[in-house]
């Protein structure tokens, strides 16, 4: 279940377009071939003949569905726009009277799931901006034609047959079920299989309406959570500050560590204090390097990536559900106006990395761990901070901008 849960978000983020995939054609005559699968297909699993027949049936092949799927983003986004731009004072401001507005729903859900009401209010601001923006797609238009289509074939036809039994069960209008291009659905951005597994009658009306009831979507949302693992006696984490000389190659994602570790590596609450609960185990980040805020976080923060598997969404998640309650600003804000590295960027610092004798790993463009600790190299290198970011100096030694 975990694997469908980091898809819903992931594929409703906007990416910019890129005209590096060859997108299949695919002639009306095949659409209608393997619709009749399809069809064959839903049946089999249980679908009503007349779900099938008046709904299936009538599907229409969109290639436009295609070439969402195939886009790529041409530039790593920073954590800092990424933040900016979703933890901003409409989301704060709107989340906070939502959150109290619902309070009892809230308070319910909580009893029911663990899961405090604050996380699900800040989901709810991260997928759709408090019911702002749904998608307008026909779901069942985007999913046939996914399921056509051989790249992810098996996965689009789950989540398509689905999409039928939710209709099947009478939760939705097919008219009403309209979502992303990769059929996410509500006001929480269900895929159609968690829809299923996942959401609940909240208001007693005898459907599951995702879309229009507030009292579903929240409590789907909690169900969701408890359903990924959360755990009701743990916050996501919190920022801290690090000492001076710290040492940055910590700050790994497989360095699970005790509070107690963390404290004794000088790390600190931010108001210069001792960590808590020192048996609790912590990951350190640090998304935009030294120059940027640092957090702890615990096993919820995993949670929050099985609803999307993005550091900087589960970040955002956590910032924001925070703020909910009365926190401030971070005590080190992300720095303003970092560049943001094309690919091709990537490639070529990795490209140089190697041939200075620090190895990047696949020359993939892709910030990842092997690129940060060779990165890491070349700062020590240099009597520089090591913390593994590439930062403009780094890229100005290496003859390097942002956009090359």
């Amino acid at each position: 279940m975990k694997y469908i849960a980091v898809v819903i978000s992931l594929l409703v983020v906007p990416v910019t377009f890129s005209a590096a995939d060859t997108l299949p054609v695919m002639t009306h005559g095949e659409f209608e071939v393997c619709v009749t699968s399809l069809e064959d297909k839903a049946l089999a699993e249980g679908v009503s003949r007349s779900v099938v027949e008046n709904h299936l049936a009538n599907v229409n092949y969109n290639p436009r569905i295609l070439s969402y799927d195939r886009a790529q983003p041409e530039f790593t986004q920073t954590f800092s726009d990424y933040y900016y731009q979703r933890v901003n004072s409409y989301r704060i401001t709107r989340g906070q009277e939502l959150y109290s507005q619902h309070q009892p729903l809230l308070t319910a859900i909580t009893r029911q799931t663990g899961v405090p009401g604050r996380y699900i209010v800040a989901f709810w601001g991260m997928e759709t901006n408090y019911g702002r923006h749904f998608g307008k797609l026909p779901v069942l238009d985007s999913l046939a034609t996914l399921a056509c289509d051989q790249r992810r074939s098996a996965f689009f036809t789950a989540e398509l047959i689905a999409a039928l039994k939710i209709l099947d069960r009478g939760d939705v209008s097919v008219d009403r079920l309209k979502g992303s291009w990769a059929g996410a659905l509500g006001n929480m951005q269900f895929l159609p299989s968690v829809y299923l597994r996942y959401a609940r009658d909240a208001d007693g009306d005898g459907r599951r309406d995702l879309w229009n009831s507030i009292p579903d979507a929240l409590t789907s949302a909690g169900f969701f959570l408890q359903g990924l693992g959360w755990n009701a006696e743990e916050r996501w984490g919190r920022e801290v500050i690090l000492p001076q000389g710290f040492d940055y190659s910590l700050a790994e994602k497989e360095n699970r560590q005790t509070l107690a570790y963390w404290q004794d590596k000088g790390v600190r609450t931010v108001f210069g204090g001792a960590l808590p609960d020192l048996k609790q185990e912590a990951v350190l980040l640090i998304p935009t390097g030294h120059r940027g805020p640092a957090f702890l976080v615990y096993p919820n923060f995993n949670v929050i990536m099985g609803w999307n598997q993005s550091e900087f969404y589960a970040l955002s998640v956590g910032i924001l559900a925070d703020k909910m309650v009365g926190a401030g600003s971070l005590h080190q804000p992300p720095p303003k106006n970092l560049p943001r590295m094309s690919r091709k960027t990537v490639v070529l610092l990795q490209k140089k990395l190697k041939v200075s004798g620090y190895d990047p790993g696949s020359l993939d463009g892709i910030m990842g761990p092997a690129t940060r600790r060779a990165i890491s190299g070349f700062q020590k290198s240099k009597g520089w901070v090591a913390d593994g970011f590439p930062h403009p100096e780094v890229l100005a030694a290496f003859m390097l901008s942002a956009e090359s």
